[in-house]
């Protein structure tokens, strides 16, 4: 069934090619179109376009049929295009003419978009949430590892000592701007598209505040046409808010692979959370973290992906944009995926206690040394060239006890004051 169709059959071939994987994608948009059915029909009820009775009948029928969908019934079989001409069809099938009648004063369109609001809103709450998660996990390490001491490095080269409480809790602090995108995407998405129709509104007297409400959204987008050059650009936001999420999540992975290795051996996981060789015995291999990472990446970019798919685009709908809801929900979900098994894994790290204890990292020190010097009375400049000659010659003998004091060091990490940096960021 095609709620276009006026009686000509399509080209079956041309039929596979334009509708694409769609039918698989709409599961995911289904429990959100019957929402957004059952406020329509309510609307249509109170402007005086349905009777009660045939309201009460549709409302039935759409509760039905969510029952149905989240019982794991309900499917789109290969006649029907998409879950909106499956959706017409059961109403129809079940309650006879005043089924075919869902689909006045709207457009497919016009469903397409307000059922990807739905389902972005709620994603973006959910991966809100297990961004949350996350950093609540890695404060607790952070505190618990506050004073483990750990190298610093810059240009991949010794460079001055950190923590892994400083490390930790860094990245915590990055989720925490990370959510900041999140919630400019979210706003976006919390605005009403439906009552645009085709794009150009409808001459039916539709009330779009009351549709408003009903479906909890915060605003309206008030132009249909503004309304209709939102899709493409909400999942083009999305994907930028979750790219740079997936790029602080990339990174810490990229750290754990590092940080793992023998080379390194700051840190190790248990047996079950690494693999092995097909024929050396003694690997332990980072797969989840190496995985992490290169779906954090692919995450990154589909945003670039979204932005050549709309970037030419002239106002109003083309059909380029069905394209965009596979790129939006792979990456909503990849993005879930990897927040779930990041936390999962990362609360199971060991980390080593006595790393600095390792000559080679000596010279780790040799920047509090040298500012001990200035605090005694040496000029910066005098005091640098010194060290460096005690460092040449092998005199340098490193100075352990740390003082560092400033807000944000080492010996200072003001957990507290990133939480409530956190609390402050969820609250949307």
């Amino acid at each position: 069934m095609k709620i276009w169709e006026k009686g000509v059959m399509s080209d079956a071939k041309m039929m596979d090619f334009t509708v694409g994987n769609d039918r698989e994608l709409d599961l995911f948009l289904a429990p959100y179109d019957v929402q957004a059915s059952m406020a329509h029909a309510q609307m249509l009820g109170k402007v005086g376009l349905l009777e009660k009775s045939e309201v009460v009948a549709l409302v039935g029928g759409l509760e039905e049929i969510a029952t149905e969908i989240s019982n794991g019934a309900f499917a789109i079989e290969k006649e029907f295009e998409d879950v909106h001409s499956k959706l017409e069809y059961l109403l129809t099938e079940r309650l006879g003419a005043v089924g075919k009648k869902i689909h006045m004063a709207r457009s497919r369109n016009d469903q397409v978009l307000v059922a990807t609001h739905l389902y972005l809103k709620d994603a973006l709450l959910e991966i809100r949430d297990l961004s949350k998660g996350l950093f609540d996990t890695l404060m607790s390490l952070a505190g618990k590892y506050e004073k483990v001491l750990l190298p610093g490095y810059t240009h991949l080269q010794i460079a001055m000592p950190s923590s892994f409480g400083l490390w930790l809790s860094a990245y915590a602090e990055s989720i925490i701007d990370d959510l900041q995108f999140l919630q400019a995407a979210f706003k976006m998405a919390n605005q009403n598209p439906l009552g645009s129709a085709a794009g150009y509104g409808s001459s039916f007297p539709i009330d779009r505040d009351f549709t408003t409400e009903a479906l909890g959204f915060e605003s309206m987008k008030v132009n249909v046409v503004a309304a209709q050059m939102g899709r493409g650009k909400l999942e083009k936001t999305v994907c930028m808010a979750l790219g740079n999420l997936a790029a602080t999540i990339s990174k810490l992975a990229m750290d754990v692979c590092l940080y793992s290795s023998q080379n390194f051996g700051f840190i190790r996981f248990p047996d079950h959370l690494t693999t092995g060789s097909s024929i050396m015995p003694h690997k332990k291999n980072p797969d989840v973290f190496e995985l992490i990472r290169a779906k954090s990446n692919t995450i990154q970019a589909n945003y670039g992906a979204l932005q050549l798919l709309v970037n030419n685009l002239p106002s109003g709908y083309h059909r380029d944009l069905q394209m965009a809801k596979g790129i939006v929900m792979g990456t909503v979900e990849e993005t879930k995926a990897c927040l779930e098994m990041m936390h999962f894994s990362i609360a199971q790290m060991e980390v080593v206690s006595d790393i600095l204890e390792d000559p080679k990292y000596t010279y780790l020190f040799s920047v509090d040394t040298l500012n001990e010097m200035v605090l005694e009375g040496m000029p910066f400049r005098d005091a640098y060239k010194a060290l460096a000659v005690q460092i040449a010659d092998g005199s340098y003998q490193p100075k352990t006890n740390l003082n560092h004091t400033h807000v944000g060091s080492i010996g200072n990490l003001c957990l507290d004051r990133i939480t409530e940096k956190m609390h402050k960021s969820v609250d949307w």
